[in-house]
C-alpha cells in the first residue's frame, strides 16, 4: 500500500467497502471480519480464534479444506464461486491467498459479495451522468 492511514481511517475503509470479508491466519483460525451487522454469512463474534472449518456448512467443508490446503502448497492462489440465496441474489465468493513479501503463506481472504446488480449493467454510465 502506498501512503498511510490511521486505524479510524482504515476501518472506515474496510467498513465501506461494498465487500464482506473474512481473515483467516496460517492455521486457519479466524482473525476478524468486517460489515458485521449487515454480513450476508452472519457469524457470532465468537468464533474469532476459532477454526474456520467450524464456520462452513458441513456440506462444504471438504471443498475449503482442499482450497486451504492448495493455497498452504502453493498450488493455488484463489478460488472463486457464485451461488443464488433463497432471496434470488447471487453472491461472489472469492478466496485470496495471504503472502509476505517472500511469498510465505500467512492466511487467507473470503470475500462475498452480491452481484446482482452488477450482473445487469449494460451500455456504460459515465461519472455523474
Amino acid at each position: 500500500m502506498i501512503g498511510t492511514l490511521n486505524k479510524k481511517q482504515l476501518e472506515s475503509v474496510l467498513e465501506t467497502l461494498p465487500i464482506e470479508f473474512s481473515v483467516i491466519d496460517e492455521n486457519d483460525k479466524v482473525l476478524a471480519w468486517n460489515r458485521h451487522d449487515t454480513r450476508l454469512f452472519k457469524r457470532p463474534e465468537a468464533v474469532v480464534g476459532r477454526d474456520v472449518r467450524d464456520c462452513h456448512p458441513k456440506k462444504s467443508v471438504d471443498r475449503v479444506e482442499t482450497i486451504l490446503q492448495e493455497m498452504k502448497t502453493g498450488i493455488r492462489e484463489t478460488a472463486e464461486f457464485w451461488i443464488d440465496l433463497e432471496t434470488t441474489e447471487k453472491v461472489l465468493i472469492q478466496y485470496f491467498a495471504l503472502r509476505d513479501g517472500t511469498g510465505a503463506y500467512l492466511g487467507c481472504l473470503e470475500a462475498s459479495q452480491k452481484i446482482g446488480h452488477i450482473q445487469s449493467l449494460t451500455g456504460q454510465k459515465r461519472l455523474l451522468d
